[in-house]
Formats: C-alpha cells, sequence, structure tokens
C-alpha cells in the first residue's frame, strides 16, 4: 500500500484521549496536517510509515503543533487493538489501517536503523553521536510511564524520547545534555543522539530548514535497565511508614531521608556544570520584580481554569510580593526546570537525572531562559509533597495519617536541601522568600494541570498551597 491515509477526521478525537495532548478541557476550533511519507528502505516488511505534523487552533487564537506518526496496514492486526485509530481511506483508493506508529512495534525498527547511523530521511534530521552503539534493527518498546512524551527503549542499551508537541528550535533536553556530555557527569545519562523534522518540509515543501527552524522531534540516550525510578521509592517510604502506625520517618525501616540527601547532593553537581558550560547571568530587584510580576500573570490565568484556587488566592499573592520588596542579586544559570521524583533515577552506583525539557506547557524560549536554580530545589520540594500525599487519596480522610504524610514530607524535604546546600556551599532555604514564591508559583501550574488531566489530584497542589503560603520558611 503506498497511497497516503486520509485521516484528518480520526486525529481529534483519538488525539484528545492520548495522555500526551496539552489541549484537553479547551475548546478547539480546528486542526491542519501535514503529511509525509517516511521511506523504510529495504525493509519491505515493515509497514508504511507517514509523519502527520497536527495543527492545534484553540478558540481563543493558540495554535499548538504535535507530531503524529502513524503506520498503515492493509488488514486489521488484532495484536494492535492498543495502537488502533480506525479504518481510513487513503488517496489511491485503497482502504487503510491506521495505528500509531510508536506503538507498532514492527514500525519502530525504522527509528532504530536512522540513529544508529544518522543523515537525512525525508524531513528527518538524525544526528548520531560518535561511538554511540545504537541496537540496529530491533524494535523498540513503549515505556509505560508516557505522559507529555512517548518513550521506547530498544534493547537494554538505548531509550528513544519522542517529543510531541513541537516548536522551532532545539529541545532543551537536547541541548542540555549536548553541552554536558563531554564532563561525563555520573549523574546525567550520556546523550546518543537526536532528530529534528522540518516544519515545513512536508506535503512536498522544501526541506533546506534552518535548525532554528527546524523542530526536535527525539532524542536517544543511554538506558539504565537496572533502575528504580525517585517516585517509585518515595512512595514505597510512605507505604512503609503508613504500615507503622507509632512510628516517626525515622523509625521506619523504609526511611527515604539519607536518598534524598544524596539525591539533593546529586543535583547540585549537575546544576555546577550546566553552569560550566551553558549560558548564566544576573538577577537584580528588576528581575525580580519581573519574575514576581510573571507568577501573577500565571496566578490569574490559573484561576480562571481552577476556581478553587480562589480560597489562596490572596496569601499567594502575599507571597509573590515579598520577591517585589527583595532588593538582592541572584545568580541565574540554565536549570532542569521541571525537577520532580520521576525525573531520578536510582541505580546501583546513584542517582541520575533525567529529562531537561522544562515544562513542556511553557513556550521553549522561557524553558532556555537562564532562571535561579531555586526553581529546581521548588519543583522537588513539590516532589515531596507529592509522594507524601498521594496515598492520602486512597481512602478515607484519615488526620492521623495526613499528620504523618507531612512528617515525611518535612524530613525529606530538609534532606534534600542538606545534600544540595552541602555540596553547592549554599543551602536554598536561606533565600527562603523566592524559594516560596517559585514553590507556591509550581503548586499553582499543578493545580492547573490536575485540573484538565487528573481532576482527583487537585486536592493535592491546593491542600499544600496553605502550607506553602503560612509561616516564614519553605
Amino acid at each position: 500500500m503506498t497511497g497516503r491515509p486520509l485521516v484528518d477526521a480520526l486525529l481529534p478525537g483519538w488525539m484528545n484521549g492520548q495522555r500526551w495532548f496539552g489541549g484537553k478541557g479547551r475548546e478547539i476550533r480546528a486542526t491542519r496536517t501535514m503529511v509525509a511519507p517516511i521511506d523504510t528502505g529495504d525493509f519491505t516488511d515493515e509497514p508504511p510509515v507517514w509523519l502527520h505534523l497536527v495543527t492545534v487552533v484553540y478558540a481563543d487564537g493558540v495554535e499548538h503543533q504535535y507530531f503524529v506518526p502513524l503506520s498503515v496496514h492493509e488488514s486489521a492486526d488484532d495484536s494492535l487493538d492498543h495502537a488502533f485509530l480506525g479504518v481510513a481511506p487513503t488517496d489511491d483508493g485503497k482502504q487503510a489501517y491506521v495505528y500509531d506508529a510508536l506503538r507498532d512495534r514492527g514500525a519502530t525498527t525504522f527509528w532504530s536503523r536512522l540513529f544508529a547511523s544518522g543523515g537525512e530521511r525525508g524531513p528527518l534530521r538524525v544526528v548520531a553521536e560518535p561511538d554511540n552503539a545504537f541496537p540496529a534493527g530491533v524494535s523498540g518498546d513503549v515505556l509505560g510511564t508516557e505522559q507529555s512524551n512517548t518513550s521506547l527503549v530498544y534493547g537494554d542499551t538505548a531509550i528513544v524520547k519522542f517529543f510531541r508537541r513541537l516548536e522551532p528550535g532545539r529541545n532543551p533536553d537536547v541541548e542540555v545534555h549536548e553541552a554536558l556530555r563531554p564532563l561525563a557527569n555520573p549523574h546525567v545519562a550520556a546523550l546518543l543522539g537526536y532528530a529534528t523534522c522540518s516544519l515545513t518540509g512536508l506535503d512536498g515543501a522544501a526541506t533546506d530548514a534552518s535548525d532554528d527552524e527546524r523542530a526536535t522531534v527525539a532524542m536517544t540516550a543511554c538506558f539504565l535497565p537496572v533502575a528504580s525510578d525517585g517516585w517509585s521509592l518515595a512512595t514505597g517510604s510512605v507505604r512503609d511508614l503508613f504500615a507503622e502506625a507509632d512510628l516517626h520517618p525515622n523509625e521506619v525501616g523504609g526511611d527515604f531521608a539519607a536518598e534524598s540527601h544524596r539525591l539533593g547532593a546529586a543535583m547540585a553537581t549537575v546544576h555546577a556544570d550546566m553552569a560550566r558550560v551553558l549560558p548564566t547571568g544576573h538577577g537584580n530587584r528588576q528581575w525580580l520584580t519581573e519574575t514576581a510580576g510573571s507568577m501573577r500573570l500565571r496566578l490569574a490565568t490559573a484561576r480562571a481554569i481552577v476556581p478553587e484556587l480562589a480560597e489562596h488566592a490572596d496569601a499567594i499573592a502575599a507571597t509573590y510580593a515579598a520577591v517585589d520588596r527583595l532588593d538582592a542579586e541572584v545568580n541565574l544559570q540554565r536549570v532542569h526546570g521541571d525537577l520532580h521524583l520521576g525525573q531520578c533515577l536510582r541505580t546501583a552506583t546513584g542517582w541520575v537525572i533525567l529529562d531537561f525539557e522544562g515544562e513542556p506547557a511553557r513556550p521553549l524560549a522561557e524553558r532556555r531562559a537562564v532562571d535561579s536554580v531555586l526553581k529546581d530545589v521548588a519543583g522537588m520540594l513539590r516532589s515531596f509533597d507529592y509522594a507524601a500525599r498521594s496515598l492520602l487519596l486512597e481512602g478515607q480522610e484519615d488526620p492521623q495519617r495526613a499528620y504523618r504524610a507531612t512528617e515525611w514530607a518535612t524530613r525529606n524535604r530538609d534532606a534534600y536541601c542538606d545534600g544540595y546546600g552541602e555540596v553547592s556551599g549554599h543551602d536554598p532555604r536561606e533565600q527562603f522568600v523566592l524559594l516560596k514564591a517559585m514553590e507556591a508559583d509550581k503548586a499553582v501550574y499543578e493545580a492547573v494541570y490536575e485540573a484538565r488531566h487528573r481532576p482527583t489530584w487537585l486536592v493535592v497542589p491546593l491542600r499544600s498551597l496553605a502550607r506553602i503560603t503560612e509561616g516564614d520558611a519553605p
């Protein structure tokens, strides 16, 4: 089958059901699709793959573009029911069974050959790092923790992350990994390569776009098969605590504080290396005022989406106003931008930090800008709260459990800051006004996310905001 699948009618409904689609809860005015076939070479047993760049136009005029590779089969494949979009006609008068190509194992082999060799294929341009040892000719398996992206594991050596929402310019995840690669920081996985796509090179248009006009569609790094993610380890520790009704966190065998301390120390070394090889700067009184202003704008936008924020709005605004009154110089540098326990893996030798792309819902230019390292510290402090409080959602309200969850979160937040401060030489809690504001800003962001994606979790950031905006320190 060589005809183009006419899938425009299938895409909007299917995309709205995907975890990576960021437009849930927003009114969609229209969608536009650009399409390009991918030449799979001599591998005729692989299903044809078509790249779709889907532009979603919302009612407020905002447009987002998504990367959607689809595979086409001449007949239904029962083993791919989990990846099925539907049946669509083709422009040569045939009928196509259309699947998500990243969940179609037969269609994933193409990417392994491309990342092993590099080069160009249609609108794609792939850079393979020297001696990347990517396993060519094998199929990829989807990693189960899909969120804003889709990741495939190839064998036990490589993982490929596909960025679903695209913007022109290099993705920060690639930019940071490429800059850090020569330093061989043990807390960052080695970059193996990345792929970009011309956003104007589909449907027969020219493909000679500059790097600034191309979008990063995928990156690959070394896979760490024998590792546990920080979220699973932390929530396991909380479960151990809840199983012991009369013990404090430091008295439970599953106490996580030592790991939190090591994680803080690891992140301090990553920040130090990022400052060595990426842009840095200094924030003055004007930067602080602009930062507080941006936080206020995000709060105003969030209140329109999450009415429950109104109860906390005055306290949050006062937290931001305290930043306005600061008169200090703040060191600025590139940061992770979306740091939480799920972005950290514990290996046999230590912690490894993943996913330096920042918050996907924010514009690319904002994610690539320099910021205070406190943004990352605030993200991790929020994550400890999430780990402690997420288990409270599983049953009825229990005041004793809520108290013990707070005790666990406080112990691990302090341990993380202790570890970070010992390595960096600067305890982040010393800048409590800015740290508290950044933590509140992160909780507001989380409230919008939960309202759109997981409404039953909305209570977590809302309850945290009461704590964050009280007292003098996070």
